[in-house]
């Protein structure tokens, strides 16, 4: 039984996943350098600031969940380590949760940087 923990304790447990995350996972790391793109994109090209909440919305949404699949996937090895088609069924509805916010981000990137680089030909 875990015992109640201080706000202070909480926050490094979850800075600690963090860490875990950017570390360990190959795809945060990939995530991670998209993010950065998109925002270098989006300051160099003076985006409003609608757009901007927009990315950050899309960065945001696309990191959370891969964060809950990285989750959901790392609980499923555990919980089961031999082969199960159940188990391969919630590790890919959780990785097509991250495939669907990337693709999604994708086409509101596209709305919001192929018209302002356009107009800079």
């Amino acid at each position: 039984m875990y015992s109640k923990q201080t706000f202070l304790s909480s926050v490094l447990n979850a800075l600690n996943g963090l860490f875990f995350f950017i570390t360990k996972e190959r795809n945060a790391r990939i995530q991670l350098t998209a993010a950065a793109v998109a925002v270098t994109a989006s300051v160099l090209l003076r985006i409003s600031a609608m757009q901007w909440i927009i990315v950050l919305t899309c960065i945001g949404a696309v990191l959370c969940l891969e964060m809950v699949n990285t989750s959901v996937e790392k609980l499923c090895d555990v919980v089961h380590k031999e082969y199960h088609p159940e188990i391969r069924w919630v590790k890919d509805i959780a990785a097509a949760a991250v495939l669907l916010a990337a693709l999604v981000s994708v086409i509101a990137g596209a709305i919001i940087f192929i018209p302002k680089m356009l107009s800079l030909i």
